[in-house]
């Protein structure tokens, strides 16, 4: 892996870039401080596609009832 600094990578950028794309990860430095990491770019999965759960799921009748006793917990009620 190890660092390069500022100056070499923007002179070596390209070949730099092949590096990440091939999975290496390259450290940049400025001052012999690491400032900046280059790695790969991974596009994320597929799109999502509106109502492909349609028909698969289903909520339960009573899904917005509180049970007695967990309202009383929300509310403070010890007894």
């Amino acid at each position: 892996m190890g660092m390069v600094n500022i100056d070499q990578a923007k002179t070596h950028l390209s070949k730099l870039v092949e590096r990440a794309a091939d999975g290496e990860e390259i450290i940049i430095g400025k001052g012999g401080k690491p400032v900046a990491r280059l790695t790969a770019y991974h596009a994320k999965g597929n799109a999502r596609l509106p109502g492909i759960w349609k028909g698969k799921v289903s909520i339960a009748p009573d899904f917005d009832e509180l049970p007695p006793d967990l309202a009383k917990a929300f509310k403070g009620d010890e007894s």
